[in-house]
């Protein structure tokens, strides 16, 4: 059984910082594909950062050179660090991964992130 658990959401004040961790409970290199999502109240969720197998990452505009996902195979564990936080980060954010075997998505259960002065 596939599971990803996120941590480290909590506050922030606009400019702060926060790291959002995802550990996953098989072996990273099961995944082809890794991110980060986010679902703000009455929006649709949307992707804020995404790796694939050939470890390039991208990014949703509004956070380029803000966030940085990464991931660390030896802990199974992939992060998504965000600096200079606004308030329209506000959000609950969610790991996600794609498995090569059947192209199956998995999700955690989601963070939140509030980020207010």
């Amino acid at each position: 059984q596939v599971q990803l658990v996120e941590s480290g959401g909590g506050s922030a004040q606009p400019g702060g910082s926060l790291r959002l961790s995802c550990a996953v409970s098989t072996n990273i290199f099961d995944f082809a594909a890794m991110g980060w999502f986010r679902q703000a109240p009455g929006k649709e969720r949307e992707r804020v950062a995404f790796i694939t197998s050939d470890i390039y990452p991208n990014y949703q505009d509004s956070v380029k050179g803000r966030f940085t996902i990464s991931r660390d195979n030896a802990k199974n564990t992939q992060y998504l660090q965000m600096n200079s936080l606004k308030p329209e980060d506000t959000a609950v954010y969610y790991c996600y991964a794609r498995a090569y075997a059947g192209g199956k998505d998995y999700w955690g259960p989601g963070t939140q992130v509030t980020v207010s002065s």
